[in-house]
């Protein structure tokens, strides 16, 4: 069993940062596949970015392409991983924001993730 509990989440002026983190209990991360996902008010879900082993040398993160270059993510330590902060975040980052592990090599949807944190809000306004 994994819980994972995401923080970091609030109200920020467009052009603004953020920092997120995600803390797991449990296992370390860096055994798992360990994705962030977007959810917008319009309830359309987004991979923002996925790491194979978050925390490790032999990582890789993949970023969307609506985030890249903006959000970095990497592991504080096995247990947790943060964005590096967010930056110049926009209205369309507007979303509450979650992530997720899975116990498979490669996850291919949402429906692959196995755990999920409770997720944490980020509104921008413009």
């Amino acid at each position: 069993q994994v819980q994972l509990v995401e923080s970091g989440g609030g109200l920020v002026q467009a052009g603004g940062s953020l920092r997120l983190s995600c803390a797991a209990s449990g296992r370390t991360l860096s055994r798992y596949v360990t994705g962030w996902v977007r959810q917008t008010p319009e309830k359309e879900r987004e991979f923002v970015a996925v790491s194979t082993a978050i925390g490790l040398s032999g990582n890789r993160t993949v970023y969307a392409d609506s985030v890249k270059g903006r959000f970095t993510i990497s592991g504080d330590n096995a247990k947790k991983t943060v964005f590096r902060p967010m930056n110049s975040l926009q209205s369309e980052d507007t979303a509450v924001y979650y992530c997720a592990v899975s116990t498979r090599s490669s996850p291919k949807s949402e429906y692959e993730y196995d755990y999920w944190g409770q997720g944490t809000q980020v509104t921008v306004s413009s």
